[in-house]
């Protein structure tokens, strides 16, 4: 089976991942935003405004949660084609995506196309009296119902494998990479099954074959759903709980049987990494030892893959995700008009990201290693990350104890602080 890599510009891509709805403080509702005027917001602009904080950050990527006009959170989309108004218009887009590529950052767009908002037009016209069947075929039906999403019925599900549906799909995708997006993030893209996105991202990408494609998938055969569906890459979902629970259980044993699955992964495809996202608690929170942040993020940052940093996580932000209604809101919430406004107390973690980053930039390679533990105690680890030239060698030194510890690594002596790690 041929390893699937993706454009060339991936292996040294470090996102930046922000949910820009909480960004920017946006009315929670499109009705609570009709019911101020309904009036355009120009709020784009103060993403725009944070990208010198990113390439401060040490990442080249900014990974964009839903953009597009929605209900309320963005991922119940009222039309593929607009920009929200509680962000602001096209013309604020395209200033941040042309801002964007004159500062060599990248921009992947949140794609919402397994499911749509209840008010969609493409709802409605399925639900109205005198539908056609060629109207209801664009929806996935339960009986006599339209399927909604892990059964919210606002969240209304679309037929994939039908025909005109890939082909609106296709045409969305297409109209942004124009405009100039580099990558997408397809939302629920386990939901339909890879096989359904198959003849949609073959001819996105003949369009535009350097765009890059990550799917969303939360558990199963990540290698088989790659090469079936056709994205260049999964969320990877298991490393994410290896790595908080490991550290939580101060049981390096977890993350060591979880890097053999990441490296059978890692010769397939390169896997989204991340410690952090607008789906789950925080790291900071989701930890019971803050001192294991930094660990968490290198290993996040240091592993193969294609890393990401989830926006806040940074400066040491906490929020814990809750199942009720308005359960993100702690995970997504408004950041500072401008950089220079953000609280001092994260400086310190602000600067462990910028040098693990660093050092990510510095081993480009890191991207296509292959990551393999050994030494493992419970509190202690080694792990070597082996590239494709002779000399792509480092150990990643892993200690939860309370001293200082050395590891045998590939060149000489490790010294690990507590609660730390070291690269070398």
């Amino acid at each position: 089976m041929t390893a699937v890599t993706g454009p060339a510009w991936v292996d040294t891509v470090v996102w930046w991942h922000l949910y820009p709805l909480g960004f920017v403080g946006a009315e929670r509702t499109a009705a609570e935003h009709a019911g101020q005027g309904g009036a355009v917001v120009h709020r784009l602009p103060r993403v725009t405004g944070w990208l010198d904080y990113l390439l401060q950050l040490g990442a080249n990527g900014l990974l964009l949660g839903p953009v597009l006009a929605s209900t309320s959170h963005g991922y119940d989309t009222l039309d593929h084609y607009r920009v929200d108004p509680r962000l602001g218009d096209e013309d604020d887009l395209r200033e941040l995506l042309a801002q964007a590529r004159d500062k060599g950052i990248r921009v992947a767009f949140d794609g919402v196309f397994n499911h749509v908002s209840e008010d969609h037009e493409i709802v409605r016209r399925a639900l109205a009296a005198d539908a056609t069947p060629e109207d209801r075929a664009w929806l996935r039906w339960v009986g006599e119902y339209p399927r909604g999403f892990e059964g919210n019925l606002d969240l209304v599900e679309l037929d994939l494998t039908h025909p005109p549906v890939q082909d609106y799909v296709v045409d969305v995708m297409s109209r942004w990479l124009d405009a100039g997006v580099d990558a997408w993030r397809l939302d629920a893209a386990f939901a339909p099954g890879a096989d359904a996105w198959r003849p949609i991202l073959d001819r996105v990408r003949q369009r535009h074959p350097d765009a890059w494609i990550l799917a969303e998938v939360i558990q199963g055969d990540y290698v088989d759903f790659v090469h079936r569906s056709g994205v260049h890459s999964v969320t990877q979902y298991e490393l994410w709980k290896a790595v908080w629970s490991s550290l939580n259980d101060v049981n390096l044993h977890e993350l060591a049987w979880a890097l053999t699955r990441h490296a059978d992964f890692c010769a397939a495809f390169r896997p989204q990494t991340f410690v952090g996202n607008h789906d789950v608690t925080r790291i900071a929170s989701k930890l019971t030892d803050v001192r294991h942040v930094g660990t968490a993020a290198a290993l996040a940052l240091l592993l193969p893959g294609v890393p990401s940093v989830y926006a806040g996580d940074e400066q040491g932000f906490t929020g814990e995700k809750l199942d009720q209604p308005g359960g993100d809101d702690s995970v997504r919430p408004p950041f500072p008009e401008s950089p220079d406004e953000l609280l001092p107390h994260g400086q310190a973690l602000l600067a462990e990201h910028q040098r693990i980053i660093h050092l990510r930039r510095t081993h480009p390679w890191i991207t296509r290693a292959t990551a393999t533990a050994r030494d493992v105690a419970g509190a202690t680890a080694a792990v070597d990350l082996t590239g494709p030239e002779e000399d792509h060698r480092l150990t990643l030194g892993l200690n939860l104890t309370d001293d200082q510890v050395t590891l045998a690594g590939v060149h000489g002596d490790l010294p690990v602080p507590a609660h730390g790690w070291a690269l070398g």
